[in-house]
C-alpha cells in the first residue's frame, strides 16, 4: 500500500507463527498503517476467519505484503507463581479485518492461514464500528468482551477522548458500561464510561 515504512517479523519467532501469546516485541501492530485511520483505508473490508491461533502470524503475513488490515488487541495481565504477567490477546478469537482489492483477498487466502472468508455487505457500517474499536482501543480504557445486543438504548459520546462514537448503554454491576458491538460477526466488546458523557440518540 506505501502507506508506512515495511515492518518484517522480528527474528527467531518462526516457531511461534501460530501462537496466540508471544512476547512483546513479537506481537503485530494492531493495525497496518498505523499512520492512517481506518476510515480512510482504500478497498473493500472483509472478515478473515483464521485457523486455530493464527490471528497474529496472519497479520505479520498481510504487513509484509503491504496489505491492510486490523486485528485489535488488549493486554491482560495475570497472576502465576506470585508474579504479574502481562500478554497480548487477540479481542476477536479467530478474525483479521482485511481491506484491500481481491487480489489482496487472494494473496492473504495463500498464506495457508485462513479457514474462510466473510464478504461484508454493509461496508459503512463495519468502517463505522472498526473506527469507533480503534478509537477506544488508543484510550487507557479497558475493553472487555459483552454479550450481543438486539435492542437497547443507543447513545452517542459527547465528550472526551471518545467523542462521536456510538453504542448501547448499560448497567452491570453498577457500573455504566458502553457497548460496540461489530454486526456482521456478531459480536461486542465493552469499557466504563460516565454516563454525563452520554447522549441518547433512538
Amino acid at each position: 500500500m506505501g502507506y508506512a515504512k515495511r515492518l518484517v517479523r522480528p527474528t527467531g519467532t518462526e516457531s511461534l507463527r501460530s501462537s496466540s501469546l508471544l512476547k512483546a516485541q513479537e506481537n503485530p501492530p494492531s493495525v497496518y498503517p498505523s499512520d492512517v485511520p481506518i476510515d480512510q483505508f482504500t478497498g473493500q473490508w472483509w472478515v478473515l476467519h483464521t485457523k486455530a491461533r493464527n490471528e497474529k502470524a496472519l497479520a505479520w503475513d498481510l504487513l509484509n505484503r503491504e496489505i491492510s488490515y486490523f486485528l485489535p488487541m488488549v493486554e491482560k495481565v495475570r497472576s502465576s507463581h506470585g508474579r504479574r504477567i502481562k500478554s497480548v490477546v487477540v479481542l476477536f478469537s479467530g478474525y483479521v479485518f482485511l481491506c484491500g482489492h481481491e487480489e489482496d483477498r487472494y494473496t492473504a487466502m495463500t498464506t495457508n492461514r485462513i479457514a474462510s472468508t466473510i464478504e461484508v455487505i454493509e461496508q459503512e457500517r463495519i468502517i463505522k464500528e472498526l473506527t469507533a474499536i480503534q478509537k477506544a482501543l488508543d484510550t487507557p480504557r479497558q475493553l472487555d468482551p459483552y454479550p450481543y445486543l438486539q435492542t437497547g438504548r443507543r447513545c452517542v459520546v459527547t465528550s472526551g477522548p471518545l467523542k462521536g462514537i456510538e453504542g448501547f448503554l448499560v448497567r452491570r454491576k453498577n457500573v455504566d458500561r458502553l457497548v460496540l458491538q461489530v454486526h456482521v460477526l456478531g459480536q461486542s466488546v465493552s469499557t466504563e464510561i460516565d454516563a454525563a458523557l452520554l447522549e441518547v440518540i433512538d
